[in-house]
């Protein structure tokens, strides 16, 4: 329950402050790109659940709703914008949303794509799928695109362990670190 009281406070704090760069990103999203500013994902929550995950979007519309590192030239589908959005994770603001309405919290594992059937099942194995999936998590902090998915499940299943309210604000305070100095984006 404090968990849950912590998510809703910091996302409602955040979406406070973070209101008129929201709405001078969404602009910039669809006056350098055609469609919507948002692109609405679908997501496996917990317990396998799908859920509808807004994000900026930083691709063309029509791109195949696939894992980034599937697609053969990922830069090649970028919007102008997109590249920065992603590096900078501001592409994932719009998840503010999925945390207020208790799809996803701060921390977790971060939401496997509908179709990333070999991710679903290895966390399923590990019991990661009983936990809420987080805007960043203990792999995002620990190589984030970089690392194999064994090595994400891994990773998720040692937070499952160790999941507690100051080891989010120890993963949140990493995220913010990571963000900062960019690393471990690959496109």
């Amino acid at each position: 329950m404090s968990k849950r009281i912590f998510d809703v406070c910091l996302a409602l704090l955040i979406a406070a402050c973070a209101l008129v760069p929201v709405l001078l990103i969404a602009l910039a999203v669809r006056l350098t790109s055609r469609g919507p500013a948002l692109y609405w994902s679908d997501r496996v929550g917990k317990n396998n659940i799908l859920f509808k995950m807004p994000k900026f979007r930083s691709m063309r519309w029509g791109t195949p709703a696939v894992a980034t590192h599937l697609l053969q030239n990922p830069e090649s589908v970028l919007t102008p914008i997109g590249s920065f959005l992603r590096k900078s994770s501001l592409d994932e603001i719009p998840q503010l949303w999925s945390i207020l309405r208790g799809d996803m919290s701060f921390v977790g594992p971060r939401p496997a794509l509908f179709n990333q059937d070999d991710l679903i099942e290895l966390r399923r194995q590990a019991g990661v799928d009983k936990l809420l999936p987080g805007l960043t998590g203990w792999a995002q902090v620990n190589g984030r695109d970089s690392l194999a998915i064994p090595e994400k499940v891994e990773l998720d299943q040692q937070y499952l362990v160790r999941q507690s309210l100051w080891f989010d604000m120890q993963v949140i305070w990493l995220t913010f670190l990571r963000v900062i100095q960019r690393e471990d984006v690959l496109h």
